[in-house]
């Protein structure tokens, strides 16, 4: 169990924030080179520098690095399909960006916690009551209004990072099924080869992996790469450094900050799109998020009243 110091919620909260940043500066970059390269072979590039920060976080698991313990985990077969699933879900993500407004495909992905809540139901055997239920057509209703269906010049690749959504509930869910001694560095190591595996293979059939045009180009895939990295370790030293619950409603800063990030880098300003489905993910978020702190501390109270007292 980790050690949570004085004042650590703060430095981790700061660092989930900045892990966020630069999984938005890394959107920037795919979106910059999507023109010139396509989707599965950006999605290998960045899962193959993805092996670099998960060896990094495993290595700085205490209880792994002593023993040098082996890699071979009891359920590899369920840690490859989500290193599977989540190569398809970057493929959608990243054709999105090519497509769509930055803010707007960064808006819609950002529904993940409305398909976690629908997945625990057949894959965790969870019950999930009317109020998370409500929370989850919240949401819903926000992605389909930020989609527009019905609006003049709808894309149909608004779909595609719906489908990323998916796809990342999918391993968001799948990722409570593993093991529990099994670090999560070493899950996320699995996950990140199968995906470089997967998108590398998904790249074969869609062409190849084209050669690097320029030196510039280069430098832009090493950001890529680097920015992505640092985002997942970010991530990973911040939920070690609190409870998940602490961090979990500071996930939706990245709306307004690929908003911002799309409008400095793109001159892209898309409110009347964002408006109001963005505010309606975000509250469907944020309900699904209180309530599940509630039955959290409910069953914590639960159990304190259940241990059996001394004699006074």
């Amino acid at each position: 169990m980790a050690v949570f110091r004085p004042g650590s919620i703060a430095l981790a909260i700061l660092i989930s924030l900045v892990s966020i940043v630069f999984f938005d500066l890394m959107g920037l970059v795919i979106k910059a080179l999507s023109g010139s390269y396509g989707a599965a072979e950006l999605a290998a590039y960045r899962n193959l520098v993805g092996l670099v920060p998960s060896a990094m976080a495993l290595w700085m698991v205490p209880s792994w690095r002593p023993r040098w313990r082996a890699l071979w985990i009891r359920q590899w077969r369920l840690g490859i399909l989500r290193g599977v699933a989540v190569a398809f879900a970057q493929l959608c993500f990243y054709l999105s960006l090519a497509r769509l407004e930055f803010a707007t495909a960064t808006t819609i992905s950002y529904s993940t916690a409305i398909f976690t809540t629908a997945f625990a139901v057949p894959l965790l055997g969870e019950k999930v009551g009317w109020i998370r239920w409500l929370a989850v057509l919240i949401g819903f209703l926000g992605v389909v209004l930020v989609m527009g269906p019905g609006r003049a010049g709808f894309d149909w690749g608004a779909l595609l990072p719906l489908g990323a959504a998916v796809l990342y509930g999918f391993t968001a869910v799948t990722a409570r099924m593993i093991d529990e001694e099994v670090p999560s560095p070493l899950l996320n190591l699995y996950s990140s080869g199968a995906a470089a595996v997967t998108a590398m293979a998904l790249a074969a059939m869609r062409g190849g992996i084209s050669p690097i045009a320029a030196p510039g180009d280069l430098i832009w895939i090493s950001a890529m790469g680097i920015f992505g990295g640092l985002a997942v370790l970010l991530l990973v030293i911040a939920y070690r450094m609190t409870e998940p619950s602490n961090l979990a409603p500071f996930d939706y800063f990245g709306i307004p900050s690929a908003f911002a990030l799309g409008w400095v880098f793109f001159g892209e300003a898309p409110i009347e799109d964002l408006y109001p489905g963005a505010l309606l993910i975000i509250l469907g978020g944020l309900m699904i998020i209180w309530r599940e702190r509630r039955l959290t501390a409910h069953a914590e109270m639960t159990a304190i009243h259940a241990k059996p007292r001394g004699r006074r």
